[in-house]
């Protein structure tokens, strides 16, 4: 069990990350701080710079047997904080308003346990993974050529949530949550002068229908298998000018769907429809993707070993109000050999949300999630 000690620990540690957000790619002191504090809890390797600058600690077991995997993020978001902590953001422009600080310090609240008593089989791995917030962390960390050797037989993370009652956990097997894929159109055509705009090529037309034309592709709706949504983020046209008509436009759109394979068609519908604007007012068109998730998908047996934990701890769940809209990187490790799922655990009712400039970690959660991952960690691997 935690000591007073350790929660105490554990607490100045979190609101020290806090203190220093790093956004997704530049994660390197976050993760030298990780390394630091997991080298007390003596793993038998730690491997950094993993995917980008992932750390993952590798505790080996009493006897052979499988490796189950817990996950935190190691990016903050470029959000300006507004709230007033002691503790609060030294890095204008920069916060931890999702709460990866806290996600961080449960795992590391794990790691103090399991230093002290090894599980009697198998091998644990925590691994603090890079860019979450932009969808790249997952995918690099999979690619990088040491991950077979962590590789998991289970995978489990968990995302605090404000709204949720403190403390209340809500999961599901299948989707928990969407797929989704930003998409940059960017339109060129010739600038002119405003007087003249005739002689040049402008793509403000072009971007006006775009605009609702896109909004249709993905009207939203109740989330079905069938569930397409389409947001407008940003859009710029020209420059801020009076005297200038416009030759460049760029628009950006996050596309989203309930499971992954709809999303191939939406995207194809979304660049013909680009294209096609572009063309019938003699603009060169040019798309970016960044910023994609992989749906979500919770194994069944491994949303099995986290209820089982959560009733052994008397702590209270249900499967209300999912899957939802929202995406999480944490998708792409379901691949095939891994078990994989993912729960929320509730913030507090009336807690500032996610990405709000006032969001702060609620502390009191450390403790709570660290006990269910050890939970689940013992009933796998005794």
């Amino acid at each position: 069990m935690l000591t007073n000690t350790d929660i105490t620990e554990l607490t100045d540690w979190r609101r020290e990350l806090h203190r220093f957000p790093e956004v997704s790619g530049e994660e390197s002191e976050t993760a030298a701080r990780v390394t630091a504090a997991l080298a007390l809890t003596k793993p038998e390797q730690i491997v950094t710079n993993l995917g980008g600058h992932g750390v993952a600690a590798i505790y080996n077991g009493k006897a052979p047997g499988e490796t189950v995997l817990f996950r935190a993020e190691l990016d903050a978001l470029p959000i300006e904080e507004l709230g007033q902590p002691t503790y609060r953001s030294t890095i204008p422009g920069h916060g931890h308003m999702c709460g990866h600080d806290g996600h961080m310090t449960i795992l590391m609240a794990l790691a103090r346990l399991i230093g002290r008593h090894r599980p009697a089989t198998g091998r644990v791995i925590l691994l603090f993974q890079p860019a979450e917030e932009n969808g790249a962390g997952a995918a690099q960390v999979i690619a990088d050529p040491r991950y077979p050797q962590i590789k998991p037989d289970w995978a489990f993370a968990l995302h605090n949530m404000p709204g949720l009652p403190f403390g209340h956990a809500t999961l599901r097997p299948g989707t928990m949550m969407c797929a989704s894929q930003g998409l940059r159109v960017h339109l060129t055509g010739k600038t002119a002068h405003a007087s003249m705009p005739e002689t040049g090529t402008s793509p403000v037309h072009a971007v006006a229908r775009l605009i609702p034309a896109l909004l249709a592709l993905g009207p939203g709706g109740a989330l079905t298998a069938d569930f397409r949504m389409v947001t407008i983020t940003h859009s710029r046209v020209g420059e801020p000018a009076f005297g200038i008509s416009p030759g460049y436009a760029e628009l950006w759109a996050k596309l989203r769907t309930r499971e992954d394979a709809p999303m191939a068609a939406l995207y194809v519908e979304a660049v013909a429809l680009a294209a096609t604007e572009a063309a019938r007012d003699g603009l060169h068109v040019e798309f970016l993707t960044q910023d994609g998730f992989a749906a979500t998908v919770n194994d069944a047996d491994a949303i099995t070993q986290l209820t089982r934990a959560l009733d052994a701890l008397n702590i209270p769940h249900d499967d209300l109000n999912l899957p939802m809209r929202g995406s999480e990187d944490f998708g792409r490790f379901g691949e095939p050999g891994t078990r994989m799922a993912m729960m929320f655990l509730g913030a507090g009712e009336k807690h500032p949300q996610l990405h709000h400039p006032d969001y702060d970690f609620p502390d009191a959660l450390i403790p709570l999630g660290a006990r269910i991952f050890h939970k689940v960690m013992t009933d796998l691997l005794g």
